[in-house]
């Protein structure tokens, strides 16, 4: 019973999170092509990308290069290769926020028609985790295995849920912070508009009183 409690919950939590699946992406002959995802601080991401060659380039063995940028939110590089048709890259973020991969086509090569297609595998939190490695290094298998797994999906869930939860306070006090800047900016809009009506008043009853018209 307890096993396929156990069993039960590891499925719901493997809906529960995003899954790892490769894109292709179609890179235009000028121009650059992005993808970027919101990661929180903190979290392992590995990621492999390869030209995928249509029938035309391998029949004339010119498969088309890329050259590629991984950029973390503040802008630092942490990954630039160039004229390449695979590579990849893995890291641990350290930074929150928006990671940006761009991909764009080797400018010295013509290429002819539309670009090439890339595919792209990016692998987050525990989806990168290489499970293999850990069994063999931990002698673990089976149920065991799949309790750590379950174990490693909860505590990535409940780090993201902290994340979504900051996240959302400092998305309140900028908020709340705002509406306070803009209530006084209103406050004191008005404060000038009435002295500039006050002032102009003023100023047009001495200037008919200096004409002898009132």
């Amino acid at each position: 019973m307890a096993l396929l409690l156990a069993l039960s919950l590891l499925c719901l939590t493997t809906c529960l999170l995003p899954q790892a699946e490769a894109i292709w992406l179609t890179i235009p002959t000028s121009g650059t092509k992005c993808v970027s995802e919101e990661i929180q601080n903190n979290v392992v991401v590995v990621a492999d990308y390869y030209v995928i060659a249509d029938e035309a380039s391998q029949a004339a063995h010119q498969i088309p290069t890329i050259s590629v940028r991984l950029t973390s939110p503040y802008g630092n590089n942490l990954h630039h290769n160039e004229n390449v048709t695979h590579g990849q890259f893995a890291f641990t973020t350290t930074e929150s926020g928006n990671y940006l991969a761009c991909f764009w086509v080797d400018t010295s090569k013509n290429v002819e028609g539309a670009g090439p297609t890339v595919s792209l595998d990016w692998k987050t939190g525990i989806a990168a985790k290489d499970w293999e490695t850990v069994a063999r290094k931990e002698k673990i298998e089976g149920v065991e295995l799949e309790l750590r797994k379950l174990e490693g999906a909860v505590e990535a869930i409940r780090e993201n849920l902290i994340y979504l939860k900051n996240r959302e306070a400092e998305m309140r006090e900028v908020s709340e912070r705002t509406n306070s800047r803009v209530a006084w900016f209103s406050i004191m809009s008005l404060g000038v508009c009435i002295l500039a009506s006050v002032l102009q008043l003023w100023h047009l009853k001495r200037f008919f009183r200096k004409k002898k018209l009132i």
